[in-house]
């Protein structure tokens, strides 16, 4: 994995810089690590709380260790209305955890997404931000078999 300073450094140039780096650094490590709000508050040359607001105002950054594979569901009505909840069900019994929780071995992540634009092929999961359509629980255990 790239480091924390290496990444933030090859952004304190760049209009918009802060955001830049925090994506760079979620696809690195899947979250924004705290030790990364501080860093890139002191490249930035910005408060460390403001560090934080941009990181926290974005809903798709994510402070704080997450799995391997952030597995998301949509939680918009057709998904809901297809099924979402067995499916829901199939991935916690699964694996173990419930929704917003990451397994003890750090592979998995389970979160609820919004509408994720794939109302054609419900319900709908994302697995690293890849959408994963026509999600039925029967579908679950060969889905996470991939993964493994």
């Amino acid at each position: 994995m790239a480091d924390i300073n290496t990444i933030i450094n090859q952004y304190k140039s760049v209009s918009g810089g802060l955001i830049e780096a925090y994506h760079a650094i979620q696809r690195e490590y899947n979250y924004i690590p705290e030790e990364a709000i501080t860093e890139a508050a002191r490249v930035f040359s910005i408060p460390v709380a403001e560090a934080y607001g941009v990181a926290t105002f974005y809903s798709y950054f994510k402070i704080g260790k997450r799995g391997r594979y952030v597995i998301r569901l949509c939680e918009s009505s057709p998904c809901h209305i297809a099924g979402a909840a067995e499916v829901v069900a199939a991935l916690e019994k699964e694996l173990g955890i419930k929704m917003g929780e990451t397994t003890p071995d750090g592979k998995f992540t389970l979160e609820y997404t919004e509408c994720v634009g794939q109302c054609q092929s419900t319900p709908v999961i994302t697995i690293n931000s890849q959408p994963v359509r026509d999600v039925t629980a029967d579908k679950i255990p060969g889905i996470l078999a991939q993964l493994q």
